[in-house]
């Protein structure tokens, strides 16, 4: 059966500078709630400071480790809320890495030769923050989460993932109760490596599932820098 697709399907990615009606909500649920007396003003900046100092590092740290404990990867796999613990992450605590409405059943995909995962939330903005940190702005665009499920090959396409044919495409739907993250396959050439040094390499759109870990890329190394070592080891 054909399929036609509408006019903007491949549109790119893209951000959009108009206020959405989340963000005019929280707006002013927020207002609301500072005039209730529930936190005040500086509460709600100092945890906006934090929030944004999380980063993705709870999440590189469980794929880093994983990928040199099988013992602890069975465990991910099977109970992703228990098992952040172990790394200090604590879904169900309000006043530490979790937040009241981090309150949902955390979910670890693995990654394989024959099946790739990539995670959205179709109805907002759900995401797993105690691991992941703030989502990217482009997460929460309505262009990426409209179209990732219907068209997830041609959205990572633009992202520059290209699979072939025989490699499963599986789309996860964030919601209210659960949260998912991506565990990618682990890259040639990291034979030997610490926990450290591969953690290093597990960025966030990684465990998005809209990039794949490479043995010479870091999220905190500018792309330049990537190119000109390339250059210098004769490599493409």
């Amino acid at each position: 059966m054909s399929r036609t697709h509408d006019h903007d399907a491949h549109a790119p990615i893209r951000t959009s500078e108009e206020i959405s009606e989340f963000e005019v909500l929280e707006t002013a649920v927020r207002e609301l709630a500072i005039e209730k007396g529930l936190f005040s003003q500086e509460d709600h900046r100092r945890f906006a400071e934090w929030a944004e100092s999380v980063g993705p590092h709870g999440g590189s740290k469980l794929v880093a480790k994983a990928w040199t404990d099988p013992e602890f990867k069975a465990r991910l796999l099977a109970d992703g809320t228990e098992t952040c613990k172990e790394i200090g992450i604590d879904w169900r605590d309000p006043t530490g890495s979790g937040t009241p409405s981090d309150y949902t059943y955390f979910y670890v995909l693995e990654n394989t030769p024959e099946v790739h995962n990539v995670i959205v939330c179709t109805l907002c903005s759900c995401y797993p923050r105690p691991v992941l940190g703030m989502s990217p702005d482009w997460y929460r665009t309505p262009n990426y989460r409209r179209r990732l499920v219907r068209w997830p090959r041609e959205v990572l396409a633009e992202f520059g993932l290209h699979f072939p044919p025989d490699v499963e495409i599986r789309v996860h739907d964030s919601n209210q109760k659960s949260r998912f993250m991506v565990m990618p396959m682990r890259p040639e050439g990291t034979e030997g490596w610490t926990e450290e040094q591969l953690a290093a390499i597990v960025t966030r759109d990684t465990m998005i599932g809209v990039a794949l870990p490479q043995a010479d890329w870091t999220a905190q190394q500018p792309p330049n820098r990537v190119e000109a070592a390339a250059e210098k080891e004769g490599r493409p």
